[in-house]
Formats: C-alpha cells, structure tokens, sequence
C-alpha cells in the first residue's frame, strides 16, 4: 500500500496529520458489475474526526504533471461520485479500514477488450476526505473495466465482417433518444476497415456505440465521424438492439453483414432530422427533440 500523508491547514486543526490509502480488488470489472475495495485511515498523534470519505470514478484525465504514472482526476469525465463512509472518528496512532462498494452503471465505458487495453481510453479513481482541517484526495488509482460478452461478440463479427477495433474514444456528451443513467457521457468504437473491405466499397472506418442496460444494448452504427463531437453534425447512425443471453445462440457475424450493408446505403453527410416545433409561453421558444 502507498499512504498519501494529508495535512490540515487550519488554526482548528493544529497541522493534525492523517494518512489515507484507497486499495482496489485487481479483478477486471465489467459493466453492471461492482466496484469492491477498502479505505485505509491512520491517525498521527492525536485522534481525528472524519466528516465524509467520498470516491470519483473519472475517465480519460490528464496526466499529472510531473508524473508519469498518475493523472491528475481534478481532469477528465465523471463517471462515478460516490459516498464511502461519514462521520467517524480514527483514535490517535489507529489505523481505520472502511470497505468500498459500489455498482457500476451499465453505461460505464470500457478500457479493454479480451484483456487488451483500447487505446484512446484511461479510467481511474481517487478518494476524498474531508476531516479535522482536511480537505484532500489520494493519488489516483487505476481501474480496468473490461467488455460484456455482448461487448466482445459484435466486434468479434465486425472483425470477421473486415472491422477490426484499433481504438475508443469517449465524449461528454450523451446518444439522444436513449435512457441513461450517465448523463453527458459515450464512449465509441472507431473500426478501420481490412483492405479486403475497402476494396469492395466499405467505408475505410466505422463508429460503434453500445448503450448498455441489464438487458442487453442499444448498438449504434454510421460511418466514422469521431473528429465530430456533436452526434447530429456526424453521418447518420442505424440503431439496433442485442441481448445478452442471445450471445451464442445468435448469429451475429450474419447480423453484422448486415448492418455494415445498411450503414453503406445512407447518406455520406450528417442528417440533422431532429423535430423543430415553437410555442409561446410568453415569449418565442423552441424545443428540440433529443
């Protein structure tokens, strides 16, 4: 374990110092899963009064300054703020281990696929503390979150299709039109194209979205538009829908075909077809079907 020494600042506190550790089960996640750990508290020389213990889940934050194997989570998307414990006290020279438990939105991105890490995505997570004079955080630890079956099916069959996935990228945005739990928050699947692929008139690259729940997802495809962050200036996307229980009794491969198929008989160019429709409430306004 490494302990990060926080020290209050305040006349109140007297400089009281208190140690603070965040360990993490090393066990890949998965969406829908949970997040399992401990908070490990130590007092110096004189007891502490904790008030709140918090956890951030963050995706994609900068890289700390100075220091290549952290980032600095002030940074990047939130994906997660959630509480750990409050309102306890570590007696002096003690040492308090709080369990961690928290379950993972079905809509929380993913940093590997078949135990490979994507490029393009980093998530990690930190705790907060608030005490005695103390307002700190730890140093970031890492968090590894790997694909559904359902996840790793479909880009199995897009790769077999002649898409293979080199990257994700994740967007503080949301899919419109679509339930969600983390607001402002996608993550999408840029799949490059096989020369075989290309020569028979494929896109060169596509994007894939999955919208996951309980159930199964929603699976977002259109032609590549990730320089473009808002989803109605990209290509026109076709929504499918996939269960879980359907991976290995679903011919997927077959599906893919024809979704890529689909895909390649629309427009090249972004189609903005959301519904425009004023109304006066004391003044003129518009409201956008999103």
């Amino acid at each position: 374990m490494v302990f990060k020494r926080l020290l209050g600042s305040s006349k109140a506190s007297g400089g009281i110092p208190l140690e603070l550790d965040t360990v993490l089960s090393e066990e890949t996640l998965l969406p829908g899963g949970i997040l399992r750990g401990e908070v490990v508290l130590r007092a110096g020389d004189r007891d502490v009064r904790v008030r709140t213990v918090n956890a951030k889940l963050v995706a994609n934050a900068s890289a700390a300054v100075g220091k290549s194997d952290t980032v600095d989570t002030d940074t990047g998307d939130t994906i997660a703020h959630f509480p750990v414990t409050n309102h306890f006290t570590v007696g002096k020279g003690q040492e308090v281990r709080v369990p961690l438990r928290f379950r993972l939105r079905w809509e929380t991105p993913v940093s590997e696929v078949r135990g490979k890490p994507l490029d393009g995505v980093r998530l990690a997570m930190y705790t907060e503390v608030d005490a005695d004079g103390i307002e700190d955080r730890t140093d970031s630890d890492p968090v590894r979150i790997g694909a559904t079956p359902l996840h790793e099916t479909v880009l199995d069959a897009f790769a077999a299709a002649g898409y293979t996935c080199r990257s994700a990228q994740i967007d503080d945005d949301y899919i419109p039109r679509s339930e969600r739990q983390i607001l402002y928050l996608r993550q999408g699947f840029r799949l490059v194209a096989t020369l075989a692929a290309s020569e028979a008139g494929r896109p060169q690259n596509l994007e894939l979205y999955f919208h996951s729940n309980a159930v199964g997802a929603e699976i977002y495809v259109r032609r590549s538009g990730l320089t473009q962050k808002d989803w109605w200036q990209k290509p026109p996307a076709l929504r499918y829908v996939a269960a879980h229980h359907e991976v290995g009794h679903v011919d997927f491969e077959a599906k893919v075909r024809q979704w890529i198929d689909e895909v390649c008989a629309l427009p090249e160019k972004a189609v903005d077809d959301r519904e425009r429709v004023e109304y006066d409430l004391g003044g003129p306004r518009v409201w956008l079907d999103t």
